[in-house]
């Protein structure tokens, strides 16, 4: 019987079900039903809320999700050899785990969201697909998402990279993404030890919450400026974003930023000014040669 609930400690469900974690699917356990309460509880109050977990695995995060009140868990699994496990789960707690088999990455997840009631994303995810869901969930259109909230594990430099601020190393574009639509912060680092198998990274979770009104840009216009600043972070920005096509000087001049300035330097809102002036100048139409002297 285990703390929380009284079904088997998850060393004995592993073992049962002959889960060996799978490196291909970026599998690491978290067999610590204490910490796995934990995460759940980063997530906020679940009592009346529906929850979307990727990767359960076993099924350790499942459960502390559903004891703590979750109204609802919908559980996305590739791995087809922990269908049983969390099966077991779903039997303890009827009605109210769905468990969905396939890849993440090609899910529909607001399609799995029902009406009514607060959604948040919880989940231990796989280390190879994470930044991808993010990026996927950051850039939900329309806007604000599905979701209520994101509470996620990383590696701890991704999530150094997620919550970055100007002038930190760490800050780059998916730190400019995720400052535009959210608020995010790391809530606690987990121990190698905690997994089974030991990843050779220390892991953060990180608590991310949708802005209701980020202010106006074009995602996509957004990403190809700072993907054009951060392709030379070292450069200064009249340098690096000469690939975008138009009088860089012209560009920095109607944003205010200075044109020796680093991409490193420049906050979420100044990426957002650089966006729309390069859609305002694309614009513009092209000036007309000057009349031949008579």
């Amino acid at each position: 019987m285990s703390a929380i609930d009284d079904l088997p400690p998850l060393r004995e469900v592993i073992r049962t079900h002959g889960l060996s974690a799978l490196k291909s699917l970026g599998q690491n356990f978290l067999l610590d039903l204490n910490l796995t309460s934990r995460i759940a509880r980063a997530a906020g109050g679940l009592e009346g809320v529906t929850v979307i977990e990727v990767g359960p695995g076993p099924g350790g995060l499942t459960r502390a999700l559903l004891a703590l009140g979750a109204r609802r868990v919908v559980a996305i699994e590739r791995d087809s050899r922990c269908i049983a496990a969390l099966g077991e789960v779903a039997a303890h707690y009827p009605g109210r785990l769905d468990i969905v088999e396939g890849d993440a990455l090609a899910t529909d997840m607001g399609a799995l969201v029902p009406e009514g009631g607060p959604v948040r994303v919880v989940a231990n995810l796989p280390y190879n697909i994470a930044t991808p869901l993010l990026i996927g969930w950051l850039s939900a259109e329309p806007w604000p998402p599905w979701y209520e909230s994101l509470t996620l594990m990383f590696q701890r430099e991704v999530a150094e990279r997620i919550v970055a601020a100007p002038g930190d190393d760490a800050y780059g574009r998916l730190g400019v993404l995720t400052g535009w639509r959210a608020q995010a912060k790391i809530a606690f680092d987990v121990a190698p030890s905690a997994f089974v198998p030991p990843p050779k990274v220390t892991s953060s979770v990180v608590h991310i919450v949708p802005r209701p009104a980020p202010l106006p840009c074009e995602r996509r216009t957004l990403e190809r400026v700072t993907e054009a600043a951060f392709g030379q972070r070292r450069k200064m920005l009249r340098q690096s974003l000469k690939s975008l096509g138009v009088d860089t000087a012209a560009l920095l001049e109607a944003t205010g930023i200075t044109p020796t300035a680093r991409a490193e330097e420049i906050p979420v809102e100044g990426f957002v000014a650089l966006a729309n002036a390069w859609v305002a100048l694309r614009a513009r139409p092209p000036a007309s040669p000057p009349s031949p002297a008579r």
